[in-house]
């Protein structure tokens, strides 16, 4: 092992849907296409060598041709190209595919894949297709089922090969030796229960006496994750120490697989991608093909929460209807006003979003990321204000109307960039997902100080607007 590795491994640290199967399969097309046979001469072409193409093409095909095309390809060939099937594309499959074409897919891609795609089922077809399945199989996926996908259980590895306590060294290097590849990581000791008990250091091993016990060579101190533990610490101690693979135990300590980069990053950019859903409103968990009631569901309180907040501004802009009755041309300009201070506490929000998921905002820190927000909101706005107010004087011919935007864009879009940072900041302290609909918040507010601005201060200079 590279010395490298070696420290990363020894850092002392201590960390501790369903939609059912139906009952009966739709038998194969009786005759298959007469492109089939092309069809399987390209991915078999591909397999091997482009096999992200080849994934492509059956993912592009119907179902039901899709299905026939997999029963018919050799487990060796069909392998590569399963693997790389979006999760979607797999459980669409399990509809036509039979026991027959289900254990091929099952057996073909990775016991993590497996379990996401059984979790879709309901009880008793998932233990259905399961009965299916070799036994060395059905052992790798049964735990990940267990776990949800977004905790270490469900990102976890199951084949990690671990060296018992009591062996020599002699032996432990015979473990390696005839121990897979893929599940060989680190070296790490376990006793008769499968508790972990600590890491070899490769040079220690190989330089001490053949018959030393491990014991005396074993570094105890090894950084770990729980089991039920979130992604995000995972993946925070992942990238701070830079693992090959970190162990994954339960209550009692026992080993149960590790968790490598890979299923990290693939973690992240799942927690990416549901945080930009969420701050929007719609469900972290939603795809492109979800189900259209389930997408309702999710999105349908946020959007009546977002009538809500409309109401609020539209009850702001319903106290100044004098003042628009007699200078109409405010209402043409209080969807700029509005907008800039939208985009300016926007672009606040992400920052900030991002600033606490990676732990750069703490509460020590918190109070002068708002400062900079505001002050940044407040030199935009004056850039802004300055064209805004020109090109306002230039359409309407008042230098005061020009003048009452330009005030309003500077107060607004300062007002928005601390708003922008303060929700999700907020949101935090109150034990929320910053990202939840962060963005109908920030609306909300921008919208409501917008208009109270722009319209307040027409209020303050109507004697001269009139």
């Amino acid at each position: 092992m590279a010395e490298t590795e070696e420290k990363v491994a020894l850092a002392p640290q201590d960390a501790s849907a369903a939609s059912g199967a139906p009952s009966s399969v739709p038998p194969p097309p009786a005759e298959a296409p007469a492109s089939m046979a092309t069809w399987r001469q390209v991915t078999s072409a591909l397999a091997q060598t482009h096999p992200e193409t080849a994934a492509h093409i059956l993912e592009n095909m119907e179902e039901a041709d899709a299905a026939a095309l997999i029963r018919e390809m050799d487990i060796d060939v069909a392998g590569p190209i399963l693997e790389r099937l979006h999760t979607h594309a797999m459980v669409d499959l399990l509809e036509y595919l039979g026991p027959d074409g289900t254990k091929k897919l099952l057996e073909a891609v990775s016991p993590q894949q497996s379990a996401v795609v059984l979790k879709q089922l309901d009880g008793a077809s998932r233990q259905e297709i399961l009965d299916t399945l070799s036994d060395e199989k059905r052992i790798q996926i049964l735990p990940l089922v267990e776990y949800p996908p977004d905790t270490a259980g469900g990102m976890m590895e199951t084949q990690v090969t671990s060296i018992p306590e009591n062996a020599t060294v002699q032996r432990a290097i015979e473990i390696m030796r005839r121990a897979p590849k893929k599940a060989l990581y680190y070296l790490y000791v376990t006793d008769r229960d499968r508790r972990l008990l600590g890491v070899l250091n490769m040079r220690d091993l190989l330089l001490a006496n053949p018959q030393t016990s491990v014991g005396e060579i074993l570094h105890r101190d090894v950084v770990h994750v729980h089991v039920a533990d979130d992604r995000e610490p995972v993946a925070e101690i992942m990238r701070q120490h830079r693992f090959m693979a970190l162990p994954v135990l339960d209550d009692d300590n026992r080993l149960l697989g590790v968790i490598r980069p890979g299923q990290v990053l693939h973690a992240a950019q799942q927690e990416a991608f549901e945080d930009l859903q969420i701050m929007v409103g719609a469900g972290g968990e939603e795809s492109p093909h979800s189900p259209v009631f389930e997408s309702v569901r999710k999105r349908l309180p946020w959007l009546f929460i977002n009538l809500l907040t409309a109401f609020a501004a539209a009850a702001v802009v319903g106290q100044f209807e004098g003042v628009i009755a007699k200078v109409t041309a405010l209402a043409v300009l209080l969807p700029i006003v509005a907008g800039q201070s939208g985009n300016s506490g926007a672009q606040a929000l992400a920052v900030a979003i991002r600033g606490l998921a990676l732990k750069e905002i703490i509460s020590g820190t918190a109070r002068r990321v708002l400062l900079k927000e505001m002050l940044t909101g407040l030199v935009n706005g004056v850039a802004i204000a300055v064209v805004a107010g020109i090109g306002v004087t230039i359409w309407d011919g008042r230098w005061q109307l020009g003048l009452v935007i330009a005030l309003a864009m500077v107060a607004s879009m300062g007002i928005a960039g601390i708003a922008g940072a303060a929700i999700p900041i907020a949101l935090q302290r109150l034990g929320q997902d910053p990202a939840q609909s962060s963005s109908i918040f920030l609306t909300t507010v921008t919208d409501v100080v917008g208009f109270a601005t722009f319209l307040g201060l027409a209020a303050m200079f109507a004697p001269l607007l009139t």
